[in-house]
């Protein structure tokens, strides 16, 4: 998305296009303290080890490491430390069913700036198998040689 739209991605997680089918998505919002936003407006976020879960009917992020910012004072934010994830009850209610079901988990994709408020991208994602890895690579490496033939042919 362009910065016309008001959106500036600010964190993206790339390898979970790669590690998992993302079935469906959510936009959340996140609760953050003064110096993690600060941090996060730098683009000091990374995503790659973290996870969604439902815990007592709320929804947390965990693992997403959010480096402390340089010009906080004694206050600064642990980086690792579990942020609340704002979403609508009916969506979590929805969520806990699903995550309940075999192989489903949450994973944030991209953590980005709309209107001035910091909001998060949860997938609904079931990992994928080393095979399907695999198929994917061979199927690109595939198209690959069919387009050099084709190029070579002209």
């Amino acid at each position: 998305m362009s910065k016309s739209e008001g959106v500036r991605v600010l964190a993206d997680n790339r390898r979970a296009r790669h590690n998992y089918h993302l079935l469906e998505f959510f936009q959340v919002g996140m609760v953050l303290l003064g110096s993690e936003v600060k941090s996060a407006r730098n683009g000091k976020i990374q995503l790659s080890d973290a996870y969604g879960v439902v815990k007592d009917n709320e929804l947390w992020l965990l693992n997403a490491h959010i480096s402390p910012y340089s010009h906080a004072n004694l206050q600064n934010h642990e980086p690792l430390r579990p942020r609340k994830l704002l979403a609508h009850r009916r969506e979590i209610n929805r969520l806990i069913g699903k995550t309940q079901e075999k192989g489903l988990t949450l994973i944030p994709t991209r953590v980005y700036l709309q209107k001035g408020r910091i909001k998060c991208d949860l997938a609904l994602a079931q990992a994928k198998k080393l095979y399907d890895k695999r198929e994917k690579f061979k199927q690109r490496e595939a198209d690959a040689e069919a387009r050099e033939a084709i190029r070579e042919g002209r």
